[in-house]
C-alpha cells in the first residue's frame, strides 16, 4: 500500500504560548493532512530536550516534553486562568522557540496547574492519575526523582552528584521523597497531563486517517534519568562514571572524527536480562507512536566506541552490537513491532545483512542522490518498495537551500536526472518533491518546509553545530486549502492515497445482502 505523509515536529506547530504543542493547531495540522491526501505524520522525538535544545539528546527515553502540554487546554480543566499563562514570557518571536524563555517560565505555569490539580477533588480524575502512575512505575518515578535531584543540585550532571544521590542511597532518596513531595508531584502530574493530551490527539489523528510516525534515538543522553536509574545497561566502572562513550571515526569530512559524547550500551550485560530495558523502552514508544524510526540504526550491527578520557574519536574503536538476535528478541517479546530503520551513513554488507533480516524499511534520502559519482545508491531506480523516500530529513539542508548551495555539477546533474527545465529554483522544488513520489518506495515523506518552499531560515537542524537548531516554527494561517489540494493531487496521481476502509457496520450490510 503505497502511502505520503509529511515531517513537522510538535515543536514547529504555531501557538500562542512559545512552541508548538497539543493545541488547537496541532489539530488543524491532523485536518490539514486529511486534506492534502497524507496518512503519515512524521513527528520527531516526544522527549523533553536536553543538552543543546535537541530531543536526540533527552534527558529521558520515556517521559514526554513537558512545553507539549498546552496551556489552552489546562485552562479549560480548570487548573490555569488566562491571567496567569499571560502573565509569563515564552518568547516574542512567533516564528522561533526561545528556549531560554521557555525554560525560565513554562515549569513556573505547569506548577501553578499542579497545585490545583492535586487541590481539587474529584474522584475520577484521581483514579485515572493513580491508574496512569501504577501503568508507566517502571520509569516514572526515578524520571520525577532524576528531575527533582538535578534542581537540588544546581542542574549538575548526575556523574558530578555525592556519593548518596548517584548511587540511589535507598534512605537517602526516602528522605528527599518527603522533603521534596511538591516537586515530585509536579512532574508526575506533568508526565500525567502530557500522556492525556497526547492520547487525545493521537486519537483525533487516528480517526482522520493518519497514522504517528515519532523518532527513537539509538542512544540516551549521559545526563539523564536512564544512565543514572540504570548505570548496569551502559559501559560505566564501579563509580558510575563512562568507560567509553559513542562517536563516530575520522573520514574525509572530519578528521578527527565525531565525538558524541552519549554512553554506550553494555549489550553483554543487557543480554543477560533479555534485554529488559529496551524492550519496555520499545513498549513505550510503541504506546505513544504508530511507528517508530530508530535514529542511527547501523548501532544495532556495530558501533564506535571511544575511551572517555578523550578529546577526539581518532582512538575509538569500531564494536559489534547485538545483531538480529536482539530484534528476535524483541519480535518474541512485543511482536511485530512497526520499525523504520534509519539506516544513513556508511552502509556495509553486514548492516545490509541486518537490515534485510529484520525485514524493516530503511531510508532513502533524495538529496543525497546527486553527487559527483553520478551513480548513487539514492537515486530513485535503485529505490526498492519497502523503503522510505524522502526528498530531506531533519538532519538535511531544505531543498530550496540544497538547490541554491549545491555545485553546479550537482544541480545540473539533478536537473536532468528528474527531467525539470525549470529555472525559477521554487518551481524545482516541486519538481524535486515529484521525483519523490514516483518512487516505487511504500512511503514518501516530504518536510513541511519543502512543500512551502522555504529556505535557510526553515532549517531545522544543522549536525556538529551548537545554538539556532530546533527553533523553527510556522507562523499562523500559512497553510492554505490551495496547498492542500496541490498537495492532494500529487498523492492522488502517484497513487499515494490508501483506499478508505469501511464502517464495520457497512460491511456487515453488505455481506448480508450478498
Amino acid at each position: 500500500m503505497r502511502k505520503a505523509g509529511i515531517l513537522f515536529p510538535i515543536s514547529s506547530l504555531p501557538s500562542r504560548f512559545g512552541i508548538g504543542c497539543f493545541s488547537k493547531e496541532a489539530y488543524d495540522f491532523v485536518d490539514f493532512l486529511a486534506k492534502a491526501g497524507q496518512s503519515v505524520w512524521q513527528i520527531l522525538p516526544l522527549g523533553p530536550t536536553g543538552f543543546g535544545d535537541s530531543p536526540y539528546q533527552s534527558v529521558s527515553a520515556f517521559a514526554g516534553n513537558p512545553y507539549f502540554v498546552d496551556p489552552v487546554t489546562l485552562i479549560e480543566e480548570g487548573y490555569l486562568t488566562w491571567d496567569e499563562a499571560n502573565s509569563l514570557s515564552f518568547g516574542t518571536d512567533p516564528s522561533r522557540v526561545d528556549y531560554g524563555a521557555l525554560y525560565e517560565n513554562r515549569m513556573k505555569l505547569l506548577s501553578l496547574a499542579a497545585r490545583r490539580f492535586f487541590a481539587a477533588d474529584d474522584p475520577k480524575e484521581r483514579e485515572a492519575y493513580r491508574a496512569f502512575l501504577k501503568k508507566q512505575w517502571y520509569w516514572l518515578d526515578d524520571y520525577a526523582m532524576f528531575q527533582m535531584l538535578k534542581k537540588v543540585n544546581d542542574q549538575k550532571c548526575w556523574t558530578e552528584w555525592e556519593t548518596p544521590y548517584l548511587e540511589r542511597d535507598r534512605e537517602v532518596l526516602r528522605t528527599m521523597e518527603t522533603q521534596h513531595a511538591e516537586e515530585l508531584d509536579l512532574h508526575l502530574f506533568v508526565q500525567y497531563e502530557f500522556q492525556k493530551q497526547w492520547d487525545r490527539l493521537h486519537a483525533y489523528a487516528r480517526e482522520k486517517g493518519v497514522e504517528i510516525v515519532g523518532d527513537m534515538p539509538y542512544y540516551v543522553a549521559l545526563d539523564s534519568a536512564d544512565a543514572w536509574a540504570h548505570p548496569e545497561c551502559f559501559d560505566f566502572d564501579e563509580d558510575h562514571q563512562p568507560v567509553r562513550v559513542a562517536g563516530c571515526p575520522p573520514d574525509a569530512f572530519s578528521p578527527t572524527g565525531q565525538l558524541w559524547g552519549n554512553p554506550v550500551y553494555n549489550w553483554t550485560g543487557m543480554k543477560q536480562d533479555r534485554y529488559a530495558w529496551w524492550i519496555r523502552r520499545l513498549q513505550r514508544n510503541y504506546e505513544l507512536m504508530d511507528v517508530i524510526r530508530i535514529d542511527h540504526f547501523n548501532g544495532f550491527d556495530s558501533y564506535y566506541a571511544v575511551p572517555a578520557q578523550e578529546e577526539t574519536a581518532e582512538n575509538g574503536e569500531l564494536k559489534k552490537g547485538p545483531g538480529i538476535a536482539f530484534f528476535r528478541e524483541v519480535k518474541k517479546q512485543l511482536g511485530d513491532v512497526r520499525i523504520i530503520a534509519e539506516d544513513l551513513g556508511t552502509i556495509t554488507p553486514s548492516t545490509e545483512k541486518l537490515l534485510a533480516q529484520t525485514g524493516f524499511p530503511g531510508m532513502k534520502v533524495l538529496q543525497y542522490a546527486f553527487d559527483w559519482t553520478e551513480y548513487s545508491y539514492y537515486m530513485t531506480h535503485n529505490h526498492i518498495r519497502n523503503c522510505v523516500v524522502y526528498t530531506g530529513t531533519h538532519d538535511n539542508k531544505t531543498t530550496l537551500e540544497w538547490i541554491e548551495e549545491c555545485s553546479d555539477h550537482d544541480r545540473d546533474l539533478a536537473r536532468r536526472y528528474i527531467h525539470s527545465e525549470n529555472t525559477d529554483y521554487g518551481a524545482f522544488v516541486w519538481d524535486f518533491i515529484r521525483e519523490a513520489y514516483r518512487s516505487v518506495a511504500d512511503l514518501c515523506i516530504v518536510p513541511l518546509h519543502d512543500y512551502l518552499v522555504l529556505g535557510k531560515e526553515a532549517r531545522i537542524n544543522t549536525p556538529g553545530t551548537q545554538g539556532g537548531n530546533w527553533q523553527w516554527r510556522l507562523l499562523p494561517n500559512v497553510l492554505s486549502d490551495a496547498l492542500a489540494q496541490s498537495i492532494h493531487a500529487l498523492a492522488k496521481l502517484y497513487c499515494r492515497i490508501p483506499p478508505k476502509e469501511e464502517p464495520a457496520k457497512e460491511k456487515k450490510e453488505k455481506t448480508k445482502k450478498a
